[in-house]
């Protein structure tokens, strides 16, 4: 009996695109980061710190609920502040020198988050705030009857 023609493109034989099983660098060799790009995003109940490349490739992210933080003592600065040293102690290991900041949210974490990384030793290109502000969006629901 004839053998099957496997696919070319399939996950089964880990041939997608150029590189084994869709990965973009090795796990055993970490890529060398120069200039990075640290996303801050501070809501009322979370803060979420993201770690890229310049081409925009995640090398590393963290949250106060996967520091350990739970319920109410995620969105605390003490949280945020947290957050913010073990991304950037986990990506400095990896040779970051220089960084962006881009921050986004109203939550508490935001200042402390970016008091942190300013503590930290790396030298900072610029600080940009991107939280989204609407231009009187949304038209809002009609006014309650009682």
């Amino acid at each position: 009996m004839a053998k099957p023609i496997p696919k070319i493109g399939s996950r089964k034989n880990g041939r997608i695109g150029s590189r084994k099983n869709g990965r973009i660098g090795s796990r055993k060799h970490p890529r060398k980061i120069l200039k990075a790009v640290i996303y801050v995003q501070a809501s009322f109940n979370n803060t979420i710190v993201t770690v890229t490349d310049a081409r925009g490739r995640v090398i590393y992210w963290t949250s106060a609920g996967s520091c350990g933080f739970k319920g109410a003592r995620r969105g605390t600065p003490f949280a945020a502040q947290t957050v913010a040293v073990n991304a950037i102690r986990t990506v400095a290991d990896q040779g970051m020198q220089r960084a962006e900041v881009m921050i986004k949210g109203t939550g508490l974490g935001r200042d402390a988050a970016l008091r942190a990384i300013r503590k930290s030793g790396i030298l900072l290109k610029f600080i940009r705030d991107v939280t989204p502000t609407p231009h009187n969006g949304c038209r809002p629901p009609k006014k309650r009857r009682v």
